[in-house]
């Protein structure tokens, strides 16, 4: 099978942050957007406010990162909300980080669902609409953030919203583009080379190997990489350093 070639290309690369787990200094030197907890799964005033000013000094773009109240699990189960439940909570903890980036003198950018919220909103479009509905009432210039190809992508593009598609470098694929689910021991990719070479896949060359080694098309606006698996910073250094090399360019949410 003949090669695909390489197309000159442009990514953000974001991280999830603010969460209390490891050193959001050392990772958002290396990134473009950040997604903060903002009280749902981690985060309160402090670290929110400390985030933010680690997003201003190194030109990050900063974004909420809402999810369920679950703060024993890190907001990694679904809680049995209704969709009215889900929209006020989620509205709830953009303003709470909203307020925080206004007495700093900044402006969020973009918001991006966290763990099993994230993933029931790529499946499930009532849950989708929920989060849309969140957004556009608290300020629908914010960009959206949902993986590629799923009903919260379709959602936010109903709605109107400036929307950006998904990839992760550091997660394994499913054959239909859902993410491999973190019960498998090969869901995580820890590899430095790995997250490279996925990362470029789909960045150059718009597509994806599955962990069972198909290849599916895969495009994407935005890298996600991890600051809660070890070696994250270092890992978000060799990306940053690779993908440049790479001819890709590193951007910001405008």
């Amino acid at each position: 099978m003949a090669s695909i070639p390489l197309i000159p290309s442009r990514v953000i690369l974001n991280c999830d942050c603010g969460e209390g787990v490891t050193d959001d200094a050392s990772i958002l030197a290396h990134v473009t957007a950040a997604n903060i907890a903002c009280g749902g799964h981690a985060g309160d005033a402090d670290s929110m406010r400390a985030t933010l000013r680690l997003c201003r000094q190194h030109g990050v773009s900063p974004g909420a990162h809402p999810s369920y109240p679950d703060r024993v699990y890190f907001g990694r189960r679904v809680l049995p909300m209704a969709p009215d439940a889900v929209t006020a909570c989620v509205r709830e903890q953009i303003q709470a980080l909203s307020a925080i980036a206004a007495q700093e003198g900044m402006t969020l950018t973009h918001v991006k669902p966290h763990g099993a919220l994230y993933n029931q909103a790529a499946a499930c479009r009532e849950i989708a609409d929920a989060i849309v509905r969140a957004i556009v009432a608290h300020d629908p210039s914010l960009a959206l953030i949902g993986l590629a190809g799923s009903a919260l992508v379709a959602a936010g593009e109903a709605a109107g919203l400036r929307v950006l598609r998904e990839a992760f470098a550091d997660r394994a694929y499913e054959r239909d583009g859902s993410l491999r689910a973190r019960d498998y021991p090969d869901a995580l990719i820890e590899d430095d080379a790995r997250c490279l070479a996925q990362a470029e896949d789909i960045v150059l060359r718009g597509q994806v190997t599955t962990h069972d080694g198909a290849r599916i098309p895969l495009c994407a606006d935005t890298l996600c990489i991890h600051s809660d698996t070890p070696g994250a910073a270092r890992r978000a250094a060799f990306l940053r350093r690779g993908l440049l090399q790479a001819g890709v360019a590193l951007i910001g949410l405008q």
